[in-house]
């Protein structure tokens, strides 16, 4: 059994006089050469996924891995093996992610998961619960329950743009929802102790209580009795999650508690951090619009914010650059590029190009430009579509449908 004892998140230590590495599920700090993930693996305990697994995902989908799997982005797990057995016995799972509703709109960091989860909804052929944590975002935000709820609704409609199915897909919000989870949260919090929490999450003696009760809620939809509409009171289906490193407490704690009070295990898998535009030492912040390109951007503001804020890895002078060329491993947009670009041999020329100082800053920033704008544009005019009514619908509590698995 994994011990919840030995789930503390505190800083990494560097090198003396460097920046500590510090994730938690409210703050990303790292050195200065950004956030190293080997190091998350070996402090989390989680396992790295390698290409053994990734052939055998395919295998048991019958389609290719996605491109971020391939390339990294999708980098560790916990039991991701296991969900792969339940598929190959034609026994049912079911997909859970979720979302902090903390601003009007989404950003592209914020996208990342639920495109993943969209491609893995499609190629397992499964449900998929999807939590807003407006309860979550009025403890710990300067914000009033109120306007966490009214961003709630705002954040679904940009959620269901991603082209999630409907009938086998059921969104809610912490605040709406809670009642019918509540028979399990509160078994969770009986087998979780103050010091635990403590340790697993920092928390202090001045945090208020709310924060202390919240991971359980978090904790819920790992567990498919808390959805009796779909799978039953009784029910014990199992779950992969899909999300990003630094909510991997929560479910370490989960895992834990699990089999305690006679559930399955929830299985993760976990997501590098997306970079700001400034550069790879934390993510980016909703709170500061220039560190993101975010889901309303129109054309102009995303050339705009990719000219002035992406980090480069270019030379001090074109002569220099032409002479030693750029370095992809710092160069934001070709990090963006590696993660949107789905053109592999496109994808290989520029970093030729831009390596050998063929291609200049302008240039690699002009290509990424010419990426994210139809993203971009493509998610606002299928945000339009999104009614009131779409809403209500993937709101509304009922069964959902099961594919061949």
């Amino acid at each position: 059994m994994e011990s919840t004892a030995a789930t503390n998140v505190a800083p990494v230590p560097e090198a003396e006089g460097k920046v500590e590495q510090n994730i938690t599920p409210w703050e990303v700090e790292s050195g200065e050469s950004g956030i190293d993930y080997n190091k998350l693996i070996d402090q989390f305990g989680c396992t790295p996924i390698d290409e053994a697994l990734l052939q055998r995902m395919e295998r048991v989908t019958g389609k290719p891995v996605h491109p971020w799997l391939k390339r990294g982005l999708f980098f560790s797990h916990r039991a991701l093996n296991e969900i792969l057995d339940a598929a190959e016995a034609k026994q049912p799972f079911y997909l859970y992610t979720g979302r902090g509703p903390s601003s009007e709109a989404l950003h592209l960091g914020h996208m990342i998961p639920f495109m993943f989860t969209k491609y893995l909804q499609d190629a397992f052929d499964v449900p998929l619960v999807i939590q807003m944590t407006d309860d979550e975002k009025f403890l710990w935000k300067d914000l009033t329950l109120e306007e966490a709820h009214r961003l709630t609704y705002e954040n679904v409609k940009d959620i269901i743009a991603v082209g999630f199915d409907p009938r086998k897909t059921f969104i809610f919000s912490d605040l709406e929802y809670v009642g019918h989870m509540y028979p399990n949260i509160v078994k969770i919090q009986k087998c979780v102790t103050t010091s635990q929490v403590k340790a697993i999450f920092g928390f202090t003696d001045s945090d208020n209580i709310g924060k202390y009760a919240y991971p359980a809620v978090q904790a819920a939809p790992s567990f498919s009795s808390s959805f009796p509409h779909i799978f039953g009171r009784n029910s014990n289906v199992r779950c992969l999650i899909p999300c990003a490193i630094d909510q991997d407490p929560f479910f370490r704690m989960t895992r834990d508690v699990a089999p305690r009070i006679g559930f399955l295990k929830p299985a993760v898998i976990h997501s590098k951090f997306f970079p700001a535009l400034q550069g790879p030492k934390t993510k980016m912040s909703a709170s500061t619009p220039g560190s993101a390109i975010f889901m309303t951007d129109k054309p102009d503001e995303i050339k705009r914010k990719v000219a002035k804020y992406a980090f480069s890895g270019g030379r001090e002078t074109v002569e220099e650059h032409r002479r030693l060329g750029g370095n992809c491993d710092v160069d934001v947009p070709y990090q963006y590029l590696s993660i949107f670009c789905f053109d592999d041999s496109k994808l290989n020329r520029i970093r030729e190009e831009y390596s050998s100082g063929r291609m200049l800053t302008g240039e690699i920033k002009k290509e990424l430009v010419d990426v994210l704008t139809p993203i971009v544009l493509e998610h606002q005019r299928a945000r339009l579509a999104v009614t009131d009514e779409v809403v209500k619908t993937f709101l509304t509590p009922r069964r959902l449908e099961f594919g061949k698995n």
